[in-house]
């Protein structure tokens, strides 16, 4: 129900109707010292071009206005597009943005086009040129830009197809709506076809109903949202997928099509940019899985759009086990070095992690003409995990496998001779094992391929610690397995590394910040030289007040847990203070990686979005990130989550408690997605807390049945489980308060809107506490200026009322 225009009506009926009322709100802003930290100025993201000679900074938009995401919006096949420029509906854009010179620091401002909304920035592998896209009301255009004097151009007479997406591709891929041709100079685009002609017609009547039939054979999958619901919806999908692939010279700014318009998922030029590897769509479709598992063909074309060769015909993929891959070639592109050689993945246990297999994976390559037989590169005993990084000799590579139930990740360096030996070996949830990531560059002909400088190798990690993450460059010898550290953060600072900037490693640019100071780049050398590469000023001086601590403590079954305490500016030691408890539950095989820490409290303390440390600078002390793991082997952990979830969320607040900074009488509990589960679920089975907040969660499992997070079984294989963790089946214990908050066009799996709106309902049916706010065009988070400021203003409001002010409990005697 929604109140009637008539004010004294409407008066009445939100006074009198306090208990159970639907009202039509405007927005609301939080106090002025949360609107002052809102709009401060962002620190700009970074791009360095492949010969590091330059480096790209870009201003982002942190939140668009309303009016950007109430723009029409076609909701299809997993896809959001906006109908009026064949493009994302909404996307993260910047409308500044600078080059600056690595060796003199000199700054050039980009000359952006009036109303620019960039993204996709994309380098030419010589790195003498840059595009993007622009964004703008009736098309998305292509502009590319010249590194050395910062010009751009638009590129005329074309408009780009970026229903798929907006951005741009990696080096070894084509995920974007245009990629870069060996020569550095052409560009390889989707475009809107000349003669698409307009939208289709939507029938005002139908012409009959939607129906999906299933014959007998197993198909579970998860719950995905925005899919296709009529015969109207394939007529769209199809309308927007639609692409004439073109070349465009960037010096010319020439255009010449390449084939016929076709249905294009993506495009990848090989490397001597001769052939190009096409993926197209094609029927019948289906109306519960997305568009990137319906029937394709992959082809390679020449580079004028001649047909060459078929290289799989891939049907429907709804019989996927969970957790399990689909069968026939997967992961399909270019082998990174030499002319052109198509690489791939298919499985050898049918693609079901069930099955009892010497090897799960295997890689085979074809080179061109494309005849005979592909060959087998290698094989894995488990599940290839990424992808391969090949050495820039094409000798060796680099391959990794992931076995699900130990989360064992094994890294392989393997010799094209066949021969083989494990260099890395861990846990995947073992962070202080974890050697870092292996850093790759981008050869001429724009491959990605490993970085080597002199036999070594190069490794950049979070270098996690008992006592915080201490990031690391290290070089490394993948014959005696020896590395050599040639950076590793001090312990007062948050510094990492952001890209190499020689060949050998000896100079390199770090993002660095502390405490008290802003995050800035910097160009460090392995002589310990330090050099500013930026000079951003603190956008908030008011946030310098707050303190912050890692607080370690255990559960008592003896599993380490840990927070990062936060106090508000002026805080005086040992007052107690309202306090946010605000968690992710994560699942972890046992006890030693569960209590690793994981962050750092030498970060400078910035806030924005619709954060909970906003609570900060409303009197609130906050707990945060404080560790809810729950631990026991995949199939098993969730037998004990509730025990679990309330031991850790009682020791957070005893540890809070017992260093005299939390008042136990004023706790709040709060999160996001799976937080906002766990929310529901410990005010339900505890009275650990006086309210809660939950944002866009999932509460009632039973509509997630075939599996949830790291849940494996099926709701017919674990009934009782799925029953006991879901929130909305214990909606009568729920007597705190609790607000629940959920975009209306939510489009994560499995957090449905409607998991708030039946959750409301259950809990205001049984008598509770219970406040639901539903953000006009939001998705699983929130973009919107004025959304991000209306959640504030209705996170503050309840934890004013029901925690910061809440009354004192009354011992049951009393009550």
């Amino acid at each position: 129900m929604r109140c009637p225009v008539f004010p004294t009506l409407s008066r009445w009926l939100t006074a009198s109707l306090f208990l159970a009322t639907s009202l039509t709100a405007q927005y609301q802003k939080p106090p002025q010292a949360i609107q002052d930290v809102l709009n401060a100025p962002s620190t700009p993201l970074v791009s360095v071009n492949p010969t590091h000679s330059h480096v790209m900074f870009l201003e982002f938009v942190r939140n668009p206005s309303i009016a950007d995401l109430a723009k029409p919006m076609l909701r299809i096949a997993g896809l959001r597009i906006d109908p009026a420029n064949s493009g994302p509906h909404l996307t993260s854009y910047a409308t500044k943005a600078w080059l600056k010179r690595v060796d003199t620091g000199a700054q050039t401002n980009l000359a952006t086009p009036a109303g620019a909304r960039l993204s996709g920035l994309s380098w030419s592998p010589d790195g003498r040129y840059f595009a993007v896209l622009n964004h703008q009301e009736t098309a998305v255009e292509l502009w590319v830009g010249e590194t050395a004097t910062g010009k751009l151009k638009k590129i005329e007479k074309i408009a780009v197809n970026g229903s798929l997406g907006g951005g741009a591709q990696g080096a070894s891929g084509a995920s974007g709506p245009f990629d870069w041709m060996p020569d550095s100079r052409t560009l390889l685009v989707r475009t809107v076809p000349a003669g698409r002609g307009p939208l289709p017609a939507k029938p005002e009547t139908p012409i009959g109903p939607a129906i999906e039939e299933s014959v007998g054979r197993a198909g579970a999958t998860r719950t995905y949202q925005d899919m296709l619901k009529n015969p109207y919806d394939e007529q769209l999908f199809e309308y927007f997928v639609q692409s004439q692939l073109v070349s465009v010279n960037v010096a010319s700014g020439a255009v010449t099509p390449i084939g016929k318009p076709s249905p294009i998922l993506s495009q990848d030029p090989s490397p001597d940019g001769q052939h190009l590897l096409v993926t197209t769509v094609h029927r019948p479709y289906s109306y519960v899985l997305p568009y990137n598992r319906f029937p394709r063909n992959v082809e390679v074309w020449s580079k004028t759009g001649q047909m060459e060769h078929t290289v799989a015909k891939l049907g429907l993929q709804d019989r996927i086990p969970i957790d399990g891959v689909a069968t026939g070639p997967r992961n399909i592109g270019w082998q990174a070095v030499g002319n052109a050689t198509l690489q791939w993945v298919e499985a050898m246990d049918g693609g079901n992690p069930k099955e009892k297999v010497p090897h799960r994976d295997r890689v085979l390559l074809l080179a061109a003409p494309f005849q005979g037989e592909a060959k087998e590169l290698t094989k894995v005993e488990e599940r290839i995990a990424g992808g391969l990084l090949w050495s820039s000799r094409g000798n060796q590579y680099i391959v990794g496998d992931y076995e699900r139930d130990k989360k064992r990740l094994r890294t392989f360096l393997r010799n094209t001779d066949g021969s083989s030996k494990v260099i890395f070996e861990r846990n995947i949830q073992d962070r202080y094992a974890n050697p870092g990531a292996i850093l790759s560059k981008v050869l001429p002909n724009g491959q990605r391929v490993l970085w080597e400088s002199g036999g070594y190798w190069f490794l950049d990690g979070d270098g996690s610690t008992p006592n915080g993450d201490l990031p690391f460059l290290d070089r490394f010898d993948p014959v005696t397995g020896k590395k050599e550290r040639l950076f590793h953060c001090d312990p007062e600072h948050y510094e990492t590394v952001v890209a190499l900037l020689s060949d050998d490693g000896s100079r390199f640019l770090t993002r660095r910040e502390s405490p008290t100071e802003p995050p800035n780049f910097f160009i460090r050398d392995t002589q310990g030289n330090l050099k500013a590469f930026t000079d951003f000023p603190d956008p908030a001086p008011q946030l310098r007040g707050i303190k912050k601590q890692l607080v370690k403590y255990k559960r008592p079954d003896g599993v380490d847990l840990s927070f990062t305490l936060y106090l508000p500016p002026g805080y005086k030691e040992g007052t107690r203070l309202p306090t946010v408890v605000w968690a992710y539950p994560v699942e972890f095989n046992d006890a030693s990686t569960a209590g690793q820490i994981s962050g750092s409290t030498k970060r400078f303390t910035t806030i924005s979005g619709y954060s909970h440390l906003f609570f900060l600078l409303q009197g609130y002390a906050i707990l945060d990130g404080a560790t809810i793991p729950i631990i026991g082997s995949p199939e098993e952990a969730n037998n004990t989550y509730v025990e679990q979830l309330v031991a850790s969320a009682k020791a957070a607040i005893d540890k809070g408690a017992e260093m005299g900074v939390t008042d136990p009488e004023r706790v709040g509990v709060g999160g996001h997605s799976y937080g906002a589960f766990m929310t529901a679920n410990l005010l339900a089975h505890s009275d650990l807390f006086r309210a809660g907040i939950a944002r866009s969660g999932a509460y009632n499992r039973t509509l997630t049945p075939f599996g949830f997070q790291s849940e494996r079984r099926t709701f017919w294989e674990a009934q009782d489980i799925y029953m006991r963790m879901s929130p909305f089946m214990h909606a009568d214990k729920i007597k705190e308060p609790i607000l629940l908050i959920h975009g209306e066009a939510d489009n994560n799996q499995g957090t449905f809107p409607i998991q708030s709106e039946r959750m409301y309902q259950a809990i205001r049916g049984n008598g509770g506490t219970v406040r639901y706010v539903t953000l006009p065009f939001e998705s699983h988070g929130y973009s919107a200026k004025e959304s991000v400021e209306h959640t504030l203003y209705e996170m503050i409001s309840w934890f004013d009322r029901y925690v910061k002010n809440a009354p004192k409990k009354l011992s049951q005697a009393e009550e």
